[in-house]
């Protein structure tokens, strides 16, 4: 039996689940993981939390998960300097669950979703998988957001939710507080910001906005600065209200006690997972700096990767540094890529390869 012949529903036929590619390549740059390992100290520490919680796997876990609550509300304090309790964090399978979530709460069926685009593909992706309409707008000349721009978009579209997103992904640009301000004062509806990169970024976060501003989220992860992708631990910091929202339609008890162990061992060890921050934003710097040299358009990031334009066919320059074993991401930006920084010999690598295809191509 092939999929079309499956009772599915309309609206899903003909579509591709998300995915990056997952090739055996020496240089794998295409996913913003953090490429540093933790270390000996943090996996002990791991293990002794996940020994203790195999114990008691015959129970099903703290459906609340109250102490990784509270953990991660002392962490989101000490990074942002923001009030926030653990009634205001709502921890899930990665922030791609937390998305779905607010979906089901505040979308679904006869409600609408907006998007600055290029941007997050899953904010499209879980729309359309909880029923949600989802409306793409264009972010503008050089991916940049103006106030009056999205003021204006969310005021005459009338959503239930808007995407922001900073640091954008695939950009790396970032959002001035003040455009999420204007979304929100634009729209009855909940305005959720995506912050999955902040911990790499200079920027404010917009954790400091919660107060007074009962329908803004802020989503963030684990699985990027604080080396815990394999883990899926996201989370949201939101009013209380919302959270109880959340709340209704999370299954039961959907994080596990071997997760909740995960996520409470990795923030005992944040500090120490952090400090490969900086050399990653060396390594981005780094990418930006050669690819600008070589003549690309590189566009300023925040986060963890690079975009840059400048290939009259990016799928050309894909598959030449797949060739050289390097995989960066073709996001579907047309005459754009996207490459995530590496270690310093990874960096090395990319930088070598597009070096030489550069200069063959100029030839």
């Amino acid at each position: 039996m092939a999929l079309d012949d499956l009772p599915l529903r309309d609206d899903l036929r003909g579509q591709s689940p998300y995915g990056a590619p997952q090739l055996d390549v020496s240089v794998r740059l295409n996913t913003n993981e953090n490429p540093y390992a933790p270390s000996s100290t943090v996996t002990s520490s791991i293990v002794a939390r996940v020994s203790a919680a195999a114990a008691g796997l015959n129970r099903y876990p703290d459906r609340d998960a109250s102490e990784l609550r509270e953990a991660l509300a002392r962490y989101v304090k000490d990074r942002t300097g923001g009030q926030v309790t653990a009634g205001q964090v709502w921890p899930a399978n990665g922030s791609n669950e937390v998305l779905q979530q607010i979906l089901q709460a505040f979308g679904g069926p006869g409600r609408r979703a907006i998007g600055f685009e290029p941007s997050y593909s899953m904010h499209r992706l879980i729309s359309r998988g909880t029923g949600t309409e989802y409306l793409p707008l264009d972010r503008g000349d050089g991916f940049a957001m103006r106030v009056e721009d999205v003021r204006t978009a969310v005021d005459e579209r009338h959503p239930d939710v808007v995407f922001l997103c900073t640091p954008n992904n695939p950009t790396g640009t970032t959002l001035p507080l003040d455009v999420v301000e204007a979304a929100y004062d634009a729209t009855p509806g909940v305005v959720v910001v995506d912050e999955a990169y902040a911990e790499f970024s200079q920027s404010p976060s917009a954790v400091s906005l919660l107060p007074g501003r009962e329908r803004l989220i802020v989503v963030r992860t684990l699985s990027k600065a604080l080396e815990l992708a394999g883990a899926r631990i996201g989370y949201a910091v939101a009013n209380e209200a919302v959270v109880d929202a959340l709340q209704l339609v999370r299954l039961p008890y959907h994080l596990s006690s071997i997760t909740q162990a995960v996520g409470m061992a990795a923030l005992e060890h944040a500090d120490e997972l952090l400090q490969w921050v900086e050399v990653l934003k060396t390594q981005r710097d780094r990418i930006a700096e050669t690819l600008e040299e070589l003549g690309y358009e590189v566009y300023p990031s925040e986060a963890n990767f690079v975009f840059f334009g400048g290939p009259a066919d990016q799928t050309v320059l894909w598959q030449s540094l797949l060739d050289a074993s390097v995989l960066i991401r073709d996001v579907g930006v047309p005459g754009h890529l996207r490459v995530t920084a590496g270690t310093p010999v990874e960096t090395d690598a990319f930088i070598e390869a597009i070096r030489a295809i550069t200069k063959e191509t100029a030839a």
